[in-house]
């Protein structure tokens, strides 16, 4: 356990402020005290912990209790200082943390779930308990007498839940679609534009806008108060999206991934939905035929070739008319893409103008928590080390 702690850099990104080190396995959620130094941490090591910082700068832990099974999720409600933590087990234990946060008393305990609990979310408005499980099922609790109130069977299992206050939408995003939004007993699925699983979810109660990660690297930010089906794409990470946050004052949406890095992204731009891929049988510049095209191949007595996609008009097109490169910011596409040649030469150098920042976290994230009362992220790693950043430098 060590804390290490650096004066504020110049340039614009993020500080390390601390770290904490004395796990055993990985930590599945923690999340930032607000008001107060100190961290809650559950782990697969069968852990419920509190860290406060003492006067030396390092965490130390103020409760430590260890629980029958590997803990794999948490929510925690500073208002009531309600701990509510998933198990493997399907289980759902609730603690009542102390004023000065050096003790935790038991509250209830849910038989929620048949198998691992993925999301357990607390609604203090509602006195709701939600949750979500690899059973498939969706379930709510009353957070007073403990007893359940009802339950959804969803078709795979599921593995993110948001409850924005306004309006009053549950939603729950499912492997493999992308996501689905529950309004009151009605569902409506809006996952169309990817099939990969949903990793992580985090909502804009202002503009009522949903964000959800996935395993393919991509962000998409869907348009749900709008209901115009917009989906924007966001292409920032080499690997597997493991958090979301959204800081509403700034407009700037936070993401975190497996590959270590932590983006910051710019939403107070107008940006552009990626066109649908076009189907063909031929090239739609050269009029050239793809390998499959056996007709126009022995009509012509030419090899056929490959197809590929050009990512901003989306026309199907061969190598040869598609042979450059370039970013796309108001796209998503912060990394170089393939585009047709005429698409290449109507980009400008202001549109290629970034709209995200990247920042190394040094460490493989599997979770994240912002704390905007703070302006401080906690990031988890598969190296069982969570770290502290101050974010004001970038999200300001």
């Amino acid at each position: 356990m060590a804390a290490e702690i650096q004066p504020r850099p110049q340039a614009r990104k993020p500080c390390l402020l601390s770290k904490i080190e004395a796990f055993q396995e990985v930590v599945t959620a923690a999340a930032i005290i607000p008001k107060e130094d100190g961290v809650i941490s559950v782990s697969e090591d069968r852990t419920i912990r509190v860290w406060l910082k003492r006067d030396s700068g390092q965490y130390w832990p103020s409760v430590y209790h260890a629980m029958p099974s590997s803990c794999s999720c948490m929510s925690f409600n500073p208002e009531t200082r309600r701990l509510s933590v998933g198990m493997d087990t399907g289980s759902i234990c609730e603690f009542i943390l102390s004023e000065d946060y050096n003790k935790m008393t038991p509250a209830l305990t849910y038989q929620a779930h048949q198998g691992r609990v993925a999301v357990v979310l607390f609604v203090l408005e509602m006195e709701w308990l939600l949750s979500t499980g690899q059973d498939r099922n969706f379930t709510w609790h009353c957070s007073e007498s403990g007893q359940q109130l009802g339950t959804y069977r969803t078709a795979a299992w599921v593995s993110g839940l948001q409850y924005p206050s306004t309006p009053p939408v549950i939603v729950i995003c499912r492997s493999p679609c992308h996501a689905e939004a529950n309004i009151h007993t009605k569902c409506f699925e809006f996952g169309k534009k990817k099939k990969s699983n949903v990793t992580a979810l985090c909502w804009d109660p202002a503009q009522r806008v949903l964000f959800s990660g996935s395993s393919d690297h991509s962000i998409i930010m869907w348009d749900i108060g709008g209901r115009k089906g917009t989906a924007i794409e966001l292409q920032g990470h080499n690997d597997k999206v493991q958090g979301l946050c959204y800081a509403s004052h700034t407009r700037q949406l936070i993401s975190c991934s497996s590959d270590g890095s932590i983006v910051i992204w710019n939403m107070d731009v107008t940006r552009q939905e990626t066109p649908e891929w076009l189907d063909s049988d031929s090239c739609q510049k050269c009029e050239q035929p793809f390998f499959w095209n056996f007709k126009q191949m022995w009509d012509s007595k030419k090899i056929g070739l490959r197809q590929h996609h050009c990512r901003k008009c989306g026309q199907a097109v061969c190598g040869k008319c598609s042979s450059k490169r370039s970013t796309i910011p108001l796209m998503g596409f912060e990394f170089e893409v393939r585009v047709c040649d005429s698409c290449h030469e109507s980009i400008t150098d202001e549109d290629r103008a970034p709209t995200a920042t990247f920042h190394d976290s040094k460490h493989n994230i599997v979770y994240m928590h912002y704390e905007p009362t703070t302006g401080n992220l906690l990031t988890s790693g598969t190296d069982k080390v969570v770290k502290i950043w101050d974010m004001s430098p970038v999200v300001s």
